[in-house]
């Protein structure tokens, strides 16, 4: 089975998010998306929220599961049985960040190989930093995020 760990804050969940997670679909036979819980970050959003909204996205879709964890994502796709680690690329600055994180992830494992999807353009310039920035400051983040997303910030 191909099973696939797509690691991050989700912090919130964009259409960028869930464009990586459906185009990999047809790669993997279970992707867990996979929030990490990281003592420096403050996110914005709770760890159950981000992961609720997973769950609410991808009801009814069986290959696509969410959870949180803590500690070394090698670690973690070590307890999910994962063998990838899936990363989405905007620009070349993103890959230049992500290929360091890959190189030190196979040199703690070597049997778990780093996907890199780039995002499609329309949603290169959907980042959860920007996302955060504009529903902070009140305005209409709504063009960047997912129905789910949108439904719980307007409760």
């Amino acid at each position: 089975m191909r099973i696939c760990l797509f690691p991050g804050t989700f912090d919130p969940v964009t259409l960028g998010h869930i464009d990586i997670i459906n185009r990999a679909l047809p790669l993997f036979d279970k992707i867990y998306v996979g929030i990490g819980v990281n003592s420096a970050k403050h996110p914005m959003f709770s760890a159950e929220q981000r992961m609720q909204w997973f769950k609410e996205i991808y009801k009814g879709n069986s290959k696509v599961e969410s959870a949180i964890f803590e500690g070394l994502t090698v670690d973690y796709c070590n307890t999910i049985g994962a063998k990838f680690i899936l990363r989405g690329i905007r620009y070349v600055s993103d890959f230049e960040y992500e290929k360091t994180i890959a190189d030190a992830n196979r040199t703690l494992d070597k049997n778990i190989e780093t996907i890199f999807l780039t995002g499609e353009p329309k949603y290169t310039s959907v980042a959860s930093t920007i996302v955060r920035d504009i529903i902070k400051n009140g305005g209409d983040a709504s063009p960047f995020l997912p129905k789910a997303v949108i439904k719980s910030l307007k409760k």
